[in-house]
């Protein structure tokens, strides 16, 4: 049966009709501004949880976020230093914390890579029991000794070492310091005496006061010692040296072919946390890193600025926890 005219007329006005409705609904939903994060967490005080005592790295880059996030919520953000050994007690605190977005932690290679595979009995996942909100910085480790080290060099310390076994005392703090030392000890072939600390900030005091000789951390918690003169930097972790060290070369330029460990800094929520929260605080955080005055502060300390995607980030995690877990299992590392 042929439809009559009028009713054709009528019939194509109401298709077009409703596919111009559907077009600006998704157009409508495509321009829809995603909510504030004042809109996404819950009205009361955010804690930021730092792994390591006041004054390392962590510290460093929680106190750095915290007062533009509180200006974003408009309501304090509270920096909460729970050091232990390895930063396990920090990380477990917030793994079992309220999914909400209230409470998140600054995570790093250590705590959400490495710690998995180096203990036996791990009490928590990185993946199954966080979620990734993003990688906000990364970076090489320096390899800091006291002045009176009669090396100058990274490949001068490990004939120094050869010469007296045991002699020297090498500081540790948090996973990644240990698993780049032990395999800068293995590669080398030296015997260094690992004495560990709660944080970067006392392990870069111990050295200061020659109570031990060496530690491997960031460049930001040690760049105002070394300009004082009361340490000496002898090489860098990464692939390549670093923008704000171009005279100081890497571990690989002094011999040790295929040593690479880069150190990188993240958020993390609860698992179970919303992504529209997650999201929420990714979007911000990447703001708040790539302001110049922010993105200075970090550059300055010896760090590039990610602000990675939550999945992006989550890769990285995955990616790193199975790179380490066989470092430490070749090596010998696992403890109870």
């Amino acid at each position: 049966m042929v439809m009559p005219c009028a009713d054709r007329v009528r019939t194509g006005c109401v298709a077009m009709c409703t596919a111009a409705a559907c077009c600006l609904t998704t157009n409508v939903a495509a321009q829809t501004p995603a909510p504030d994060l004042s809109q996404v967490l819950p009205a009361k005080p955010m804690q930021i949880i730092v792994a390591n005592a006041a004054g390392g790295p962590a510290d460093f880059i929680a106190r750095v976020i915290s007062p533009r996030l509180g200006e974003a919520l408009r309501q304090n953000v509270i920096v909460d230093n729970r050091p232990s050994a390895n930063g396990v007690v920090a990380s477990e605190y917030a793994a079992r914390s309220t999914p909400d977005g209230s409470i998140i932690a600054v995570g790093n290679s250590g705590t959400h890579a490495i710690n998995y595979s180096l203990y036996k009995k791990p009490t928590y996942d990185p993946v199954r029991d966080f979620s990734a909100i993003t990688e906000v910085v990364n970076g090489s480790l320096v390899l800091v000794a006291h002045p009176r080290v009669p090396a100058n060099s990274v490949r001068e310390l490990i004939a120094e070492a050869k010469k007296a076994p045991g002699k020297l005392n090498i500081a540790v703090a948090g996973a990644t310091g240990e698993v780049a030392g032990n395999a800068f000890k293995q590669q080398a072939k030296i015997d260094l005496n690992n004495v560990p600390y709660k944080g970067g900030a006392p392990a870069v005091i111990a050295v200061i006061s020659d109570e031990s000789q060496l530690v491997l951390t960031n460049l930001s918690g040690v760049a105002t010692q070394v300009e004082a003169g009361k340490l000496k930097i002898l090489g860098v972790t990464g692939a390549r040296r670093d923008p704000q060290l171009p005279n100081v070369p890497t571990f690989a330029e002094n011999g040790l072919e295929g040593y690479e460990v880069e150190m990188w800094y993240g958020l993390f929520a609860p698992a179970k946390t919303p992504q529209k929260v997650v999201h929420a605080l990714q979007r911000e955080v990447a703001h708040i890193v790539n302001m110049p005055d922010i993105r200075e502060r970090f550059v300055t300390g010896g760090y590039e600025v990610v602000a990675s995607t939550p999945e992006q980030f989550a890769q990285r995690v995955k990616r790193d926890t199975d790179k380490y877990r066989k470092i430490i299992l070749d090596s010998g590392m696992q403890q109870e």
